[in-house]
């Protein structure tokens, strides 16, 4: 059957701007999360976080919380039931390589906040005072968490995270390339550690269904990511669990791995035989989920003219001390700009800190972000215009893969993207734009991130009265996939949207990989796709089979769905309606399951990746230093749009969360401590509404073969390379290079 999204090859709803689908019940209040389900016996639990960032528990004192009327009970490392032995039991499907964190396992001190106790009472509030009533003795160590103390100790990962490429091997002779170079930058580049800050905390509720079964709500980016997990810890059958993650506030990496949330509730409700909730405060969601801290040095040999002759990245990430996380930092390095000579480096050193964990476009956020402003650098030196260095240096294949791109029209974005944002008039000597007190400044930069496809599957059920059901266990972490679900149902039957039901986030469902890496759009729009093609299949068949047919000697090719029928192309006398046919042959309902996956050979030939341009204007205070973005055109080549409105809203919160990387966004970690110090939302500061002005989003034309659905994925790209072009806007409105992000008045005036 054909790949086009509709059966008939026509489209409606798709590359159309249309408003969400779940946007009523959520901005009524009707759509619910992991932490307000309920139960008829349900308890609270309320975690007891560590005092210290390394040493061990001497003493644990829980006798005056277990006094609290109200308190069921108090789990600690002395009493709570066994789990699973081997860290393979805990390892989920994106954990890096090493034994993941237990907690309550034993007495030992990994990180400050780690979780030391869980109070359960009938009531939150009951809990929450028991819990400060729990007393801690500690034998503390001095906590390493100084990422520069520990660069000589930095070694390379020995065994590699599933799913992420390791640095290719060195072509050409970098080393030497640079040192006969004409043009030299080579600079240190650092960006401040970021926290996950979703509007909705971490929580799991954890329904008794007895005769140990449980449901579980759990925030979680895919459900079977946590049923994979409850399964292996604690020994359970699959099919007495069933997760559900209706509906997600906020995702981005935080909800991908399940955290130790889930697995204190889980183990109070298995021990206590009810249900069981708990939600983690804003201070806790510090004590895991942020974006690692990463020296990286990149050096730019080139001609006079601005030509690439080396290339060396080197990056040097934290992680915890038992796991190694490891992203794709360097790699894009080798990607983005033709250069003979490549060498790339990335190793690790342990911290005394939790795991660090995927946030937006991980890997990509940091090292592009180095690399754009050494690229500015280097335009300066050689007295070139960045775009004109870009396009100069432009690659037209991955030259780490050793394949041509899929497709590529970044040549488009800096054109599109320039014209828009009027760059032809800069004035490209730093500080010689002003506006009134303000030094004003622009800047640019590159964007990319892998275009990737999962295997999925997805099951369509259409009904006698011409309602579709669509749908799988993949989550909707706010990018909008319950609307282009439906989109995409909607035309492949020529069905209005508001006959399509799309239903997402629960394991009952057909399996789906976890909604991140910007791969669902691709893999369970294919797989929604693919099973309503097939549910036109069985329709066709059944109309085609009908006395007096007028469907009769017409092949499929020829039919189009479209206006709830089935008509024949060019002959509107030819047609029935969906529900005639279904009542005329006695159909109650009609069932499909769709199936989606990378197509290896395309895989093996070609290389896809997202690209953009980011075009940032900023205007400084020259006495204050206070920055203000006051505009930004991001410019996106992204294959296949399958709605303008959520795809723009994915940009704009990409740029956002781009200029808080840029400006604000920075934990702050007491090295004597352990312990990052504004773990709270008065002092990690985020952008909000008076920080953001224009954003101009603009979406370049492209096709693209790599997955049947010619899309590319738009979560990712948003972000990557807008930290970079703020950076070298400040640059140009203030002549200081700032490597160190993010952008704070002191380093301004400093």
């Amino acid at each position: 059957m054909a790949n086009s999204i509709n059966a008939s090859g026509t489209d409606t709803y798709v590359g159309t701007a249309r408003s969400r689908v779940d946007g009523p019940a959520k901005v009524t209040g009707q759509a619910k999360y992991a932490g307000e389900f309920s139960a008829p016996d349900l308890a609270h639990g309320y975690v007891v976080s560590s005092g210290i960032a390394r040493g061990r528990i001497t003493a644990i004192d829980t006798s005056a919380a277990e006094a609290v009327p109200g308190v069921i009970k108090v789990l600690t490392h002395e009493n709570r039931p066994r789990t699973a032995w081997l860290d393979y039991n805990y390892q989920d499907v994106v954990a890096p390589p090493g034994s993941p964190f237990r907690a309550l396992y034993d007495d030992r001190i990994h990180y400050s906040g780690q979780p030391v106790a869980l109070v359960v009472a009938e009531d939150f509030d009951t809990a929450r005072h028991a819990a400060s009533l729990v007393t801690v003795t500690y034998a503390a160590e001095a906590p390493t968490t100084d990422l520069t103390a520990q660069r000589e100790l930095a070694y390379e990962p020995p065994k590699k995270r599933s799913g992420i490429k390791p640095p290719p091997a060195p072509w050409g002779d970098a080393p030497g390339a640079f040192e006969s170079a004409p043009i030299k930058v080579s600079q240190d580049y650092r960006l401040a550690v970021e926290h996950h800050n979703p509007m909705e905390p971490h929580a799991s509720t954890v329904v008794w269904d007895g005769d140990g079964k449980i449901t579980v709500y759990d925030k979680i980016q895919g459900v079977a990511n946590t049923h994979g997990y409850i399964a292996g810890v604690f020994g359970m059958k699959k099919e007495d669990v069933r997760v559900l993650n209706p509906y997600l506030g906020g995702g981005f990496g935080s909800g991908l791995r399940p955290q130790y949330q889930l697995f204190l509730a889980v183990l109070a409700a298995r021990a206590l035989e009810r249900s069981v909730r708990v939600v983690l405060t804003r201070d806790q969601m510090f004590s895991f989920g942020y974006r690692p801290d990463v020296l990286q040095t990149v050096s730019l040999g080139s001609d006079a003219e601005g030509g690439l002759r080396s290339i060396r990245h080197e990056a040097i990430s934290g992680t915890s001390n038992f796991e190694d996380y490891q992203e794709v930092v360097v790699n894009w390095s080798g990607v983005l700009y033709a250069c003979d000579n490549v060498a790339l480096t990335y190793k690790l050193a342990q911290l005394d800190t939790y795991t660090p964990s995927d946030m937006r476009a991980p890997g990509a956020v940091t090292g592009v972000m180095a690399l754009e402003i050494a690229m500015d650098e280097l335009a300066h030196e050689t007295g070139q215009d960045p775009i004109a260095l870009r396009l100069k240096n432009y690659s037209e294949s991955d030259r780490t893969e050793g394949k041509p791109f899929s497709s590529k029209s970044l040549r488009a974005c800096f054109a599109e993207g320039a014209e828009r944002f009027g760059w032809s008039t800069r004035n490209p000597e730093p500080r010689s734009m002003r506006d009134g007190r303000e030094l004003v400044g622009w800047g640019m930069a590159t964007g990319i991130w892998e275009s990737m496809m999962m295997q999925s599957s997805a099951k369509a059920t259409l009904t006698a009265d011409g309602r579709l059901e669509v749908g799988n266990s993949t989550g909707d972490i706010g990018t909008g996939t319950y609307t282009i679900l439906t989109q995409i149902a909607a035309d492949t039957l020529g069905l209005r949207m508001e006959d399509v039901t799309t239903k997402l986030g629960d394991t009952n469902l057909a399996e789906a990989p976890l909604a991140g890496g910007s791969w669902t759009a691709a893999s369970s729009g294919t797989a929604v796709m693919r099973a309503c093609q097939d549910i036109a299949g069985q329709l066709f068949a059944l109309a085609r089979g009908l006395d007096d047919s007028p469907l009769a000697n017409v092949d499929f090719e020829r039919a189009v769905f479209q206006d709830g029928r089935i008509q024949v192309t060019g002959d509107e006398t030819r047609g029935i309606a969906i529900t005639d046919v279904l009542k005329a042959t006695g159909t109650d309902r009609l069932e499909a399951t769709g199936s989606a996956g990378p197509d290896a050979a395309h895989q093996k030939a070609f290389a896809p990746y997202t690209h953009s341009a980011v075009f940032a204007e900023v205007k400084i205070d020259e006495d204050l230093g206070v920055v203000r973005v006051t505009r930004v055109v991001s410019a996106i080549a992204a294959g296949k749009i399958i709605n303008l409105k959520t795809a723009r809203s994915q940009i704009l919160g990409g740029v956002v969360m781009g200029i808080g990387s840029a400006l604000e966004e920075e934990s702050m970690l007491d090295h004597t401590l352990g312990r990052f110090m504004n773990h709270n939302l008065g002092e990690y500061h985020v952008p909000v509404n008076a920080d953001i002005h224009d954003i101009d989003v603009i979406f370049v034309d492209e096709e693209d073969k790599a997955n049947p659905m010619g899309v590319k994925g738009l979560g990712e790209i948003g972000i990557v390379g807008t930290a970079a072009a703020v950076a070298n806007a400040v640059f140009h409105a203030t002549g200081k290079r700032i490597r160190d992000l993010p952008i704070t008045i002191d380093k301004i005036l400093g």
